[in-house]
């Protein structure tokens, strides 16, 4: 389970590994001194130095010039993937600073001018600015297509009036990818894309949101907010498009996530089945702890085959891998959470200590079977590519 063991598959080579080495020295060197009794500050800094490492040039392309910041030509599945289930093997809020600076800004990557690459995308890369994907609104999460923020045309510009809710790195973003419904048509096909600062008269932070595992998350409210028509990001009303684009490529991240948490959780739950004694032996004597760490062992391999084996797609054989994406992510966090769920049992009482690090993962794992696409949703998206399959074009 150790990382040369996975690095090993064909689907890396030496650049993600040297990429996983740097990382992993990262975490070993900074994790421990980061004070989180401050969650806002904390993902503050955690930006800063994950900028400072170099490691968020993962998360944007190069550009023609180089001028984007990036580290390669485009964006490498794989390696955003070995950077978040390192990460997040970790620290879950390191892990949440690095996703989000590249769903953040990944609609600015594929779909903004060059004059708003060469703005937003480096100031990403080095850690000055903070980015954040405003996309789901309190009857518009899973059902995209129902959002009521309307982005009306208004001279040189638009006028944005409505909530956005769910927001990671909302109140400390400096700048959100916000879509709104412009009705160039019904549904999906009515709704833009815009880059907006987080200083723009008419935005406020109307609410903060406090979940189970601290992040910062918070509803955002604009109520005649003027954006330039140059701050849109590609064409109108298309919107929902860059959404799902942008989506795509993270969405196998996420499931790296969930193998950074589980592995963890493996690594907790092999520590205490060999130092826990009862009933004159160790926990691990016992043959029902043996099938328990088997079964956790043998659903993280498959969850690791699956999400490597959608970014690789991605990578090497440019395909589109929504079905497969869904796939990873789906058996990455709903096994995940079975991981963790049956590590907190070996340690008992003491699993669920508040502050304790298997109490910690267990309310770590919990979102990642929701955002990004609820495991539902995944199914759903699985099912109707499926189905496509054999229809005429």
């Amino acid at each position: 389970m150790n990382a040369p063991d996975w690095l090993d598959w064909p689907f890396f080579d030496d650049r993600h590994r040297d990429l996983a080495a740097q990382v992993q020295i990262w975490c070993t060197q900074m994790i421990g001194t980061m004070d989180h009794s401050d969650t806002d500050a904390a993902c503050r800094r955690l930006v800063i130095e994950l900028g400072k490492a170099g490691l968020l040039s993962v998360a944007v392309p190069e550009g023609p010039n180089g001028n984007w910041g990036g580290r390669w030509a485009d964006i490498d599945s794989r390696s955003v993937c070995i950077l978040r289930e390192t990460l997040a093997r970790h620290n879950g809020l390191a892990d949440f600073a690095f996703a989000m600076q590249g769903l953040g800004s990944g609609a600015i990557s594929l779909a903004g001018s060059q004059a708003l690459r060469e703005n937003y995308l480096p100031r990403v890369a080095s850690g000055e600015a903070i980015a954040a994907f405003a996309l789901s609104e309190a009857d518009a999460g899973s059902d995209v297509a129902a959002m009521s923020c309307e982005a009306r045309a208004d001279g040189d510009g638009y006028v944005l009036n409505g909530e956005k809710t769910w927001i990671s790195n909302g109140g400390i973003a400096d700048f959100y990818c916000v879509f709104a419904r412009t009705g160039e048509a019904p549904g999906a096909r009515g709704i833009s894309a815009f880059v907006i600062d987080s200083d723009t008269p008419g935005l406020t932070i109307s609410e903060r949101i406090n979940v189970i595992a601290p992040h910062p998350l918070a509803t955002l409210r604009f109520h005649n907010c003027r954006v330039a028509a140059s701050h849109r990001l590609g064409q109108p009303g298309q919107g929902f498009k860059l959404a799902m684009m942008t989506l795509d490529i993270f969405r196998a991240s996420v499931a790296a996530a969930a193998l950074g948490f589980a592995r963890h959780a493996l690594e907790l739950a092999l520590g205490r089945a060999k130092s826990r004694r009862m009933f004159g032996q160790t926990l691990a004597d016992l043959q029902l702890t043996q099938a328990a760490l088997g079964d956790m062992a043998c659903e993280i391999d498959a969850a690791a085959l699956l999400t490597y084996r959608a970014a690789w797609l991605r990578d090497v054989k440019g395909m589109r891998t929504t079905s497969v994406a869904a796939m990873a992510k789906m058996a990455a966090t709903e096994s995940a959470q079975r991981i963790i769920d049956r590590a907190l049992q070996m340690f008992g009482g003491a699993g669920v200590v508040s502050g304790a690090p298997i109490e910690t993962l267990y309310r770590e794992i919990r979102a990642l079977r929701i955002y990004e696409g609820a495991t539902e949703v995944q199914k759903l998206i699985i099912g109707r590519e499926l189905l496509k399959q054999g229809e005429s074009p």
